[in-house]
């Protein structure tokens, strides 16, 4: 007679295993299949080139609105002197009105024209003695400064409340650009953290080799230039060679692209404005062809990038973060043209 068994189940313990093994399996499995593969070196390369390149973008917005900010706090600053220097001088006409009604008052009485001098609003005052024939061309000397300071008082008072309301809006677009600038550093050193020890240390050779390379193998051409200040500037420049490039900096141990434009020509005698943009506006405007060394140079359509040209189609320039101050071909960037101081 044949047995008839039930197949024997497979304990909890057994299933739970299992299914926990596969649904493993099938997690490497999708994991393995959406992963992104890991970047080259040069892919790398390009992108920590982009992130810099926008980090130096956000630097000239920064360097703008810091240049503002200090305009603004010092027109702030001798706005407020004015309005305090104005009170003194307000409260003085004042106080003259006051010790003719004190003299008055002991003398048996305020006459009814000085009461109408101390009233709140002088010009109020004015018309009223006027059509009543009480005042004396002296007081009314007098009263009519005390409306012009307070009319020029309340001027003051309302512009220096909207340069302070200014500041407010650019001290707030300075720590965005800030943020943003140090946004884009930390990504691109995230990105050079992915590549390998090996392949990091190959890239920090090659920006070495051209630092050294632009100071000792350069061709600078026998282009003079075309005046002493120009002359100048360069010379100064010519001393920072190896000096790194930091955003934000204008000397004279770090610089930015623009910070050392600005603190070279100063050395020369010539204040330039803060920003690559408005440095391109700082001088006549030439092109590729017209250049003289010690000539301003400007890249990218949006003017992010200036230097001064070396001659022979080189830019002395502070290019970007990890770089130095260093000679490089102009062709490297889209050129967009020349400033001659």
């Amino acid at each position: 007679m044949a047995s008839h068994r039930r197949p024997k189940q497979p304990s909890r313990t057994r299933v739970t295993v299992l299914t926990a093994t596969a649904a493993a399996a099938v997690a490497l499995s999708a994991h393995g299949a959406n992963a992104a593969p890991k970047q080259s070196k040069e892919e790398v390369k390009a992108q920590v080139d982009k992130l810099y390149e926008q980090a130096e973008q956000a630097t000239e917005k920064y360097n703008g609105a810091k240049s503002r900010q200090e305009t603004l706090e010092k027109q702030v600053g001798e706005l407020q002197d004015k309005v305090a220097r104005g009170q003194g001088e307000l409260n003085k006409l004042r106080d003259g009105l006051g010790a003719m009604a004190t003299a008055q008052y002991r003398a048996g009485g305020i006459d009814p024209s000085v009461q109408l001098l101390l009233s709140s609003d002088p010009d109020d005052y004015l018309d009223k003695a006027s059509a009543l024939d009480q005042i004396s061309s002296k007081q009314a000397s007098s009263l009519r400064k005390i409306g012009e300071k307070q009319r020029t008082l309340q001027q003051q008072r309302t512009e220096a409340s909207t340069k302070l309301k200014d500041l407010a809006a650019t001290r707030k677009s300075l720590g965005e650009k800030k943020t943003e600038i140090q946004g884009k550093l930390a990504k691109a050193q995230q990105l050079l953290n992915t590549l390998s020890a090996k392949e990091r240390a190959e890239l920090a050779a090659k920006e070495q080799r051209a630092n050294r390379s632009s100071s000792e193998r350069v061709d600078l051409g026998s282009d003079a230039p075309t005046s002493n200040r120009a002359a100048a500037a360069l010379a100064a420049a010519k001393t920072k060679i190896g000096a790194p490039y930091v955003w934000g900096a204008t000397g004279p141990s770090s610089f930015d692209c623009s910070g050392l434009t600005s603190w070279a020509y100063a050395q020369a005698n010539v204040q330039l404005d803060r920003t690559s943009q408005d440095q391109a506006n700082n001088g006549t405007r030439i092109g590729r062809s017209e250049l003289k060394p010690g000539d301003l140079v400007l890249f990218y359509s949006d003017l992010h990038h200036i230097g001064l040209y070396a001659g022979n189609g080189q830019v002395l320039h502070a290019p970007k973060p990890g770089a130095n101050v260093r000679y490089e071909s102009m062709d490297n960037m889209p050129f967009m043209f020349g400033v001659r101081i």
